[in-house]
C-alpha cells in the first residue's frame, strides 16, 4: 500500500494466510479467510461465511470492535469502479436491519472486480 493511499484510506490487498495468522482467532470451526484488504489500521476480511470488519479504535488501536455480517444478511451491494479523475474504486453493502450502508474505498491496486466476485458468490447463495 502506498503512502498516500494509506493517508487518504484507501483498502490495500494483504495475503489471506497472514490474515489467517492474525486474525485465526476470530473464526469458527472450518470457516476460512479466503480475502482480506487494510483499511489503514482497519482490516476487511471475507470468510467462506461471512464479512468480518476489524475497526482499531483510540490513539493506539488497542480496543478493537469486530464486527461480524452473515453473508445472508446482505441485502445488496454496490461495487463503484476507479475513473479518470476519481481514482478510489467503492465497495457499498447494504445489511439487513441496518438504517446505513457500509462504505469502504480501494485503491488502484485492489481489483475490484474480484471483491465483487467474491460477494457475489457468497451473496447469492
Amino acid at each position: 500500500m502506498g503512502l498516500l493511499d494509506g493517508v487518504m484510506g484507501n483498502a490495500s490487498r494483504v495475503d489471506p494466510g497472514a490474515a489467517t495468522r492474525e486474525y485465526g482467532r476470530l473464526l469458527g470451526q472450518g470457516e476460512q479467510i479466503q480475502a482480506a484488504y487494510r483499511l489503514i489500521r482497519d482490516v476487511i476480511l471475507f470468510t467462506n461465511g461471512r464479512l468480518i470488519f476489524v475497526n482499531k479504535q483510540g490513539m493506539t488501536g488497542k480496543k478493537v470492535e469486530y464486527q461480524s455480517v452473515p453473508y445472508r444478511a446482505i441485502t445488496s451491494f454496490s461495487v463503484e469502479t476507479a475513473g479518470t479523475f476519481d481514482l478510489d474504486a467503492e465497495l457499498t453493502v447494504w445489511v439487513s436491519g441496518r438504517p446505513a450502508p457500509l462504505s469502504f474505498k480501494f485503491g488502484k491496486g485492489v481489483d475490484v472486480y474480484e471483491v465483487q466476485a467474491a460477494l457475489a458468490a457468497y451473496v447469492a447463495r
